[in-house]
């Protein structure tokens, strides 16, 4: 066969083998951008069923009279950044001006990836999905005020990681205050721009842990030694707030909840770490009238103790802990039995109304958004 002939035949082969790759580049480049948007949507919060619309606004607080411990600065204080969601006037303003989920998501998505171990791209859709709340509405006029709940987010969290549940609450007349813990929180922005990340979780979680199995020895912080855990300072963030609320109800800098806030009608609610710090906030503070766990440990004082308020623990029974390890790891037998065992002993041991509800076949994130994030969640 002359040379030239099997040249040509060389050439028309590689042509279509060129144009095969080609084709199947395409197809897989179309799968991926078609794939994307299924397994990682703009997703949209359920409408909440309540009679109100939700207005929402943000504060920057300075503790002056607390030092902040997770801090190597001299003389730094504890700062906190809290979200409030309220009660609006309906059609105050279109919904085209509806607040975003999450007001820092590149920032949000950065810390996520880093501490998960994940490309940033996965949670990159959060900057895109929108909120029924409006900042700034004015609040609705049906009632002089309104009864208040804080919102304590879970560790590695952040403020808006509920906002299924805050929407839902508010639509039916509740304010929600939610704050952002630094250092135990993925990452807080300050209005300054500052960006502080949570703890590395070898450091947080001795931390954590102290307050519910204090055996062996206390953790250590910049030179502290923490006996009881950090859970007391993180419940002194409660009992900071609820003065600001105080405070806010006097005079709001940005005049819209001005003597809006029913300061007799207090609770709180919070998801794993949350759940923690505010049952240790239900037994220091005498302002908090009803609170909310969601599986979460108890302390070793909140069980000695007993809460005094009427309080709810939500959690699962110990065979989908099994079943949610089988699925996505974690959940030793140890974390599994402490969970049962101080959420139950907490709940007998408690002096006010209690109940107590487990639900089957819930897996921890379920207590979260993070579902709405992708079907494969």
């Amino acid at each position: 066969m002359p040379m030239a002939l099997r040249l040509m035949r060389w050439r028309n082969r590689l042509r279509r083998l060129g144009l095969v790759f080609a084709v199947s580049l395409g197809l897989l480049a179309l799968a991926i951008a078609t794939a994307i948007p299924i397994i990682l949507p703009v997703f949209h919060f359920p409408t909440p069923r309540g009679p109100y619309a939700i207005g929402t606004v943000t504060y920057h607080w300075v503790d002056a009279d607390r030092p902040n411990v997770f801090s190597t600065v001299a003389n730094a204080r504890r700062e906190l950044m809290v979200q409030i969601w309220y009660p609006a006037k309906a059609n105050a303003t279109p919904p085209s001006l509806r607040a975003p989920y999450v007001q820092n998501a590149a920032a949000l998505a950065k810390a996520l990836a880093l501490l998960k171990d994940l490309p940033a791209a996965l949670f990159g859709q959060l900057q895109f999905v929108t909120t029924h709340a409006t900042p700034g509405a004015p609040v609705a006029d049906e009632k002089p005020n309104y009864p208040i709940l804080i919102f304590l987010e879970g560790a590695i969290g952040f403020r808006q990681m509920n906002t299924f549940q805050v929407e839902a609450l508010v639509s039916h007349g509740y304010i929600v205050a939610a704050i952002d813990q630094p250092h135990t929180a993925a990452v807080v922005v300050f209005p300054d721009g500052r960006e502080v990340g949570a703890l590395p979780l070898d450091q947080m979680l001795p931390l954590i842990h102290r307050s519910h199995s204090p055996a062996g020895t206390a953790p250590m912080l910049n030179g502290r030694v923490f006996d009881k855990g950090i859970i007391p300072y993180l419940a002194g963030d409660v009992s900071f707030t609820l003065n600001q609320l105080a405070a806010l109800n006097q005079a709001d800098p940005n005049a819209i909840l001005t003597g809006r806030l029913n300061l007799l009608q207090v609770g709180t609610f919070g998801v794993s770490l949350g759940g923690i710090v505010g049952s240790e906030a239900c037994l220091i503070e005498p302002r908090l009238r009803a609170c909310l766990f969601m599986d979460s440990p108890m302390p070793v004082d909140v069980i000695k103790s007993g809460l005094r308020h009427p309080a709810l623990w939500i959690t699962r029974d110990a065979e989908t802990m099994r079943l949610e390890r089988r699925r996505s790891d974690g959940w030793t037998e140890a974390d599994i039995s402490e969970h049962q065992t101080s959420m139950r002993t907490a709940f007998a041991n408690s002096q006010g109304a209690g109940y107590f509800v487990q639900v089957p076949d819930m897996f921890h994130v379920n207590l979260t958004d993070v579902p709405y994030w992708s079907p494969l969640l």
